[in-house]
Formats: C-alpha cells, sequence, structure tokens
C-alpha cells in the first residue's frame, strides 16, 4: 500500500505549477485582486468546508489575491444555491465557489429545471482535493453487522430499521446507496441531509441505521467506537483507514467512487485570472499545514489543471447518466 505521505506529495507536485505561471499571472493587468470570496454550498464543518478554507487562506498575498479568502456558507438544494450565486457573479476572480463533483456531473441527469448550465455557466480552475466515500453504521445495528454482506443480510431481516442518510439527495453517496439497495434487492430507504453533520449526528444517536458520505466526516467517531466504517469506495484502501476493506475487495465493485472537491470561476473569466487561480490553489496544496488538515478530515490533496478538471468532470457525467436512469431518481423523488 502507498504510503500516505508519499501520496500526497507526489500528486501534488506532479500538479503544482511552476514560478513561470506566478510571473506571468502577476504581470496580467486586474491582478491581484483584493480579496477572493469562495461560495461553498454545504454547511460548516464538514471535510469540504475544511477544504475549501484552509485552501482559500493561502491565496493572500500571492499573484492572485492580495488578501486571503474569505468562505461564503450557503447551504441547500444540495449545493444548487451557491452555484446559482456563482453564475452571476463577476467574472473577475473576486468570486470562486468549491463543489464536489455531483452538483457539476450527476445534477443535469436528474434535475430537469437545473437553474444554470455547468459546462457553459462555469469555468473549471483547479481540482483541490480526492475523496472516499465511506459506509458506515451505528448503534442501531448490531456489532455482529461487519462488512457489506452482514449488513445486506440484516437489511432483509430487518426492513423496518433498513434507511440510510446522505448528505442531500442526489448526491453521489445518496446513489451509492441506492445501488447497493437494487443490487442486492432490498429497500433501502433515503433519509436526505443537509449536509454530512445532521446525518452523522443522527447515526451516532441511533435515529438512523447508516449513512454514506465522505469517509473523513466518520473518522473521528470510527476511531471513538461511536460508529462503524465498514466499507469505502475508493480503487484502493483508504490511507486515512487502512484497515477498512473497499466495496471492490467486499465483491461490490459497482460501487468504486472517487469524487473530488474542485473550485470552478463564473465563465468568461478571463485566462489569465484562471492561471492564476490555479496556480494559487496549487501552490496552497503543497503548504504542509494545509496537506496536515486535510489529512485529518480523510482529504487527499490533489491539484491539477483546469483542463485535467473539466476532462474528470465530463467522465464522471456520461458514467452517471445510465446509473441513475436505473435508479430512477428525479428531482420529484
Amino acid at each position: 500500500m502507498t504510503n500516505r505521505r508519499e501520496f500526497i506529495q507526489s500528486a501534488v507536485s506532479a500538479a503544482v505549477l511552476g514560478s513561470t505561471a506566478f510571473q506571468q499571472a502577476w504581470a496580467q493587468s486586474g491582478l491581484p485582486i483584493e480579496q477572493v470570496k469562495v461560495l461553498y454550498g454545504f454547511p460548516p464543518g464538514s471535510a469540504g468546508d475544511i477544504c475549501a478554507r484552509r485552501v482559500a487562506e493561502k491565496f493572500g498575498g500571492t499573484p492572485y489575491s492580495k488578501n486571503a479568502g474569505i468562505i461564503d456558507s450557503r447551504p441547500g438544494a444540495g449545493g444548487q444555491i451557491a452555484l446559482n450565486l456563482l453564475k452571476s457573479a463577476p467574472a473577475d476572480g473576486s468570486v470562486l465557489a468549491m463543489t464536489p463533483f455531483s452538483p457539476i456531473s450527476l445534477y443535469p441527469h436528474i434535475f430537469k429545471n437545473l437553474q444554470y448550465k455547468p459546462f457553459e455557466d462555469f469555468t473549471p480552475v483547479g481540482t483541490a482535493s480526492m475523496i472516499h466515500h465511506g459506509f458506515a453504521v451505528g448503534p442501531m445495528v448490531p456489532a455482529s453487522v461487519k462488512n457489506v454482506k452482514d449488513f445486506v443480510a440484516w437489511a432483509k431481516a430487518n426492513p423496518a430499521q433498513a434507511s440510510y442518510g446522505s448528505p442531500a439527495a442526489g448526491s453521489t453517496p445518496h446513489f451509492i446507496g441506492a445501488l447497493l439497495g437494487l443490487n442486492q434487492n432490498f429497500e433501502f430507504k433515503h433519509v436526505p441531509y443537509r449536509g454530512s453533520v445532521p446525518g452523522v449526528t443522527d447515526v451516532v444517536g441511533g435515529q438512523i441505521a447508516c449513512m454514506f458520505t465522505p469517509h473523513g466526516d466518520f473518522i473521528a467517531n470510527h476511531k471513538a467506537g461511536k460508529m462503524r466504517i465498514i466499507a469505502t469506495s475508493g480503487k484502493t484502501r483508504s490511507p486515512f483507514v487502512p484497515d477498512v476493506p473497499t466495496f471492490a475487495e467486499q465483491g461490490f465493485p459497482e460501487l468504486t467512487v472517487e469524487e473530488w472537491f474542485g473550485f470552478y470561476a463564473p465563465a468568461k473569466t478571463p485566462a489569465n485570472v484562471i492561471q492564476a487561480v490555479n496556480a494559487a490553489i496549487n501552490a496552497a496544496l503543497k503548504d504542509k499545514g494545509v496537506q496536515d488538515a486535510l489529512t485529518v478530515v480523510g482529504l487527499i490533496p490533489y491539484g491539477g489543471t483546469p483542463a485535467d478538471q473539466l476532462k474528470s468532470s465530463q467522465v464522471e457525467l456520461e458514467r452517471w447518466g445510465p446509473l441513475i436512469k436505473r435508479i430512477g431518481f428525479t428531482v420529484d423523488s
């Protein structure tokens, strides 16, 4: 298994732009801006919120921005509120949004009246971090349930208790749970929350049986014995809970998902501004303090170019179309 520090350093080093990019961005008119506001469409305290804050605070004193960025939390509608605001924001680098790929690559398949067009209204800037989702159970589920197959058997025997939470209807964790229920032929009731934090609280409190969400939001409670992570969604085991096998290892390869948090700017943002923002993001991800803050909540610092992020979002758009059709989820579900 790859050493966690080596994995982080190699991923970030491959993505960080050279000093020439900084010098070119600095030379362009309009830069550095005074301060950037980063919109985030989920509640404070989650892994994604921490990622946005730690990266944005490093924007100050760069060719992109004179001051550290500030986070504007706009939770609701599975992240759509923040992106709707970004659509109408000035295209000058003063407003960005950070989002998981769900509102970009999944929502076009499920919201008929989506108020934004992800590939027309926004410009990808850079990928901040990679997420492995986790499947965790709480005290409602007996200690004898130690893996996914055990859980499926328990859920079939206890249909009234077979419910799961996710951070939002239409999110990737929502669909991981839905696919598990469909593929294993049991009714798995979905309970959507406004972000991970309230759902985790209900799992720990025994109000619902389990939850799917970025596994970093489970780690503290998992280590404290308040809930049990029984699977993670990466192609390989998470470096943060290496004792937990992946879905694929347990015979569920169709549930393999590696999601990312990415920064976006309004469409028509000048190329020199996009270059400067991307350089600032990648430089922030090279900072050890930022790396440590992200690893605490189970995020893998990533980095990369706007083109990398665009390609990844297009791949996910194509992958999830037929799966969402099979699940049958729509905005009215």
